[in-house]
């Protein structure tokens, strides 16, 4: 994706007060493009687009656009029969299939989604896992095929080893993938069988060990937000207003977009999304300022959704205004 500059040179020239705006990619041309040839059951673009983005450099967002493209799952097995040996069509089907298979599961709470919807997801999940297996099987080096079976995994509750095999199995392919650890972290939360303390470990872990400036701080801020989440109202803003819940979200900070190695590339805003909402839950009102005035009004749906499911925008505007932007 572009490299779109040094994050401490935008801090230090922005001076205006932006509108605010939903992205829904990272700003990529690509993005759109594969996401409108998809919908058009235009395979050879899809495939062009695809082909020139290699695994190194993370095409999992321009999957998901082509995956989340009504209509995929009727056509794509037209071109798995034509193509047999070819693992890239495997991969957009089973790709979609996760998303259809959300479709069916809808985001409502389990307890509101029926047994035949339940049917469906799994039914559409376990087709996933087939195409996905079977394209990791031709492409042994490629990373998105076990990355796409952690989501399925998860929704599937294969359970925390077989989750952990995935996870490993992605990052030794591509060890700073910021889509796998955070699929990882949610897998340890306690919501979905971890606990808060293999949460934060997972989080702090991942982001030190990586090199300075990448993307993985996020880890941490997202590990407090879902500790905040789990939480009654009252107790939930005694736990993140902590002086060593600042002191953790400041210090991710200094290691990831703070770094003078750090670049915008990938899922940047998403991450300093994420950090101005948990430093403004926090009641770090510098920290929230500084990611405010970088993400200049340019709204990522996660993790805003948390405060505002309907309009991520309005909750992005609330706390913009609560931190004095």
């Amino acid at each position: 994706m572009a490299l779109l500059g040094d994050l401490g040179l935008t801090l230090g020239r922005w001076t205006g007060r932006p509108g605010v705006r939903v992205e829904k990619d990272s700003g990529d041309p690509a993005v759109a493009r594969v996401r409108e040839a998809a919908a058009a059951a235009d395979w050879a673009t899809v495939r062009e687009v695809l082909e020139a983005r290699p695994e190194s450099e993370n095409r999992v967002e321009l999957l998901w656009a082509a995956g989340d493209a009504a209509g995929v799952e009727q056509w794509i097995p037209r071109v798995i029969e034509a193509e047999p040996e070819a693992p890239l069509p495997k991969l957009v089907a089973g790709i979609r299939h996760i998303s259809w298979g959300w479709e069916a599961r809808t985001a409502a709470r389990a307890s509101q989604v029926s047994r035949e919807q339940f049917d469906v997801f799994h039914a559409r999940l376990r087709k996933a896992e087939e195409w996905l297996y079977e394209a990791a099987e031709r492409e042994p080096g490629w990373t998105s095929p076990w990355y796409g079976l952690q989501v399925t995994g998860r929704g599937l509750q294969v359970g925390q080893e077989t989750a952990r095999r995935r996870f490993e199995a992605t990052v030794r392919r591509h060890p700073h993938h910021l889509e796998a650890h955070q699929q990882q972290l949610q897998q340890v939360c306690d919501k979905w069988g971890g606990s808060h303390e293999e949460m934060h470990a997972f989080a702090r872990d991942s982001a030190f060990d990586a090199p300075g400036g990448t993307l993985l701080g996020q880890l941490v801020a997202v590990a407090h937000i879902e500790e905040w989440l789990s939480l009654d109202s009252g107790p939930d803003a005694a736990y993140i207003r902590r002086p060593e819940v600042r002191t953790s979200l400041n210090e991710a900070a200094a290691h990831s977009y703070r770094h003078p190695d750090f670049v915008r590339r990938g899922g940047w805003n998403q991450v300093l999304n994420t950090f101005a909402m948990a430093f403004s839950l926090a009641g770090d009102r510098t920290g929230a300022q500084e990611c405010f005035r970088a993400t200049e009004g340019r709204v990522t749906e996660f993790p805003w959704y948390y405060l505002d499911g309907s309009d991520p925008a309005a909750a992005y505007r609330k706390q913009r205004s609560s931190a004095g932007r």
